[in-house]
């Protein structure tokens, strides 16, 4: 992939998304969130009284983008946001949690059980893995343990290398992850 372009941050609730959207701001990268961009182009509601969460209405957010997202980037952005995925960019990069860890942190958060479990069954589903589809480059991360700078430094070397792959081989499988402990 030649030249600059729009890179979804995307992921679980939990997984570290906004923490590492203000490192890589932080580091002279240009950074959107969803939210943001929602609510510039006027595609979100009111929070939802029963767990906050602020629908967007993401078909009117893509259309919104079209015309705008036409003009050529002259550096990287990233959007941050567990629907990044969804919208017109170029590469996806996807934060992972093991599901026992982003369960803790959900409930450090104060999410409801449900949502809790919402979210916990949406990662060991692969969440935005499978919706993407391989329709264009995309990098998984393990991002349970790993440090901002480790997860960061492993960005910047998938971009130098042009996206490719860094193991087309290991895609993160929470299932069989567990069904391995318990062997």
């Amino acid at each position: 992939m030649a030249g600059a372009c729009r890179i979804a941050l995307t992921g679980a609730p939990g997984t570290g998304k906004s923490t590492l959207a203000l490192e890589i701001q932080r580091r002279g990268f240009e950074v959107e969130s969803v939210e943001g961009l929602a609510e510039k182009y006027e595609c979100i509601e009111d929070a939802d009284p029963s767990d906050g969460a602020r629908p967007i209405d993401v078909g009117k957010l893509c259309r919104a983008l079209e015309s705008e997202w036409l003009a050529e980037l002259s550096d990287e952005l990233f959007i941050e946001g567990h629907l990044s995925h969804s919208l017109p960019v170029d590469a996806s990069i996807i934060l992972r949690c093991s599901p026992l860890i982003l369960e803790e942190r959900l409930a450090a958060r104060g999410y409801s059980n449900e949502k809790v479990s919402a979210n916990v069954d949406w990662e060991i589903l692969g969440g935005p893995w499978n919706e993407i589809g391989g329709s264009f480059p995309c990098l998984e991360i393990d991002a349970s343990s790993e440090s901002t700078d480790v997860i960061i430094g492993k960005i910047v070397e998938w971009m130098a290398d042009g996206f490719k792959p860094m193991d087309p081989d290991s895609s993160i499988d929470w299932v069989t992850e567990e069904e391995r402990r318990h062997v």
